[in-house]
């Protein structure tokens, strides 16, 4: 099995409760974490509740998310040693994309900055 195939497995609902922790230590919220992934995923609050309740993996949050933001791929930069648009693998572009969002939180930034608006 592949890295990316092990990331794939992970458990979307214990990675959230690592960006939560990642980002309340900075001084950030959980609802502001919140606020990124929806935005990237165009979950609506209940769907995304749901998606955690069920212990879904990072695949099926990805694939059934209902809409990738049209303004995912200004998220660019580097995370964990890649440059985001340079990744192949869409489904680890995504999860990416999300790394990106929770660090640029942590690190401060605006929200209007991080939402790309």
């Amino acid at each position: 099995m592949n890295n990316n195939a092990r990331v794939f497995q992970y458990s979307f609902a214990s990675i959230y409760r690592l960006y939560k922790e990642k980002v309340e230590k900075k001084g950030r919220t959980a609802e502001e974490v919140d606020t990124v992934i929806l935005w990237l995923t165009g979950y609506n609050d209940k769907q995304f509740r749901d998606q955690i309740e069920k212990k879904a993996d990072l695949q099926a949050f990805f694939a059934e998310a209902p809409n990738l933001n049209p303004n995912a791929s200004k998220i660019t930069g580097v995370i964990c040693g890649y440059r985001i648009e340079d990744i192949e693998d869409p489904l680890m572009q995504k999860i990416r994309y999300m790394d990106k969002l929770v660090d640029e939180l942590a690190k401060g930034k605006k929200m209007e900055k991080i939402l790309r608006e």
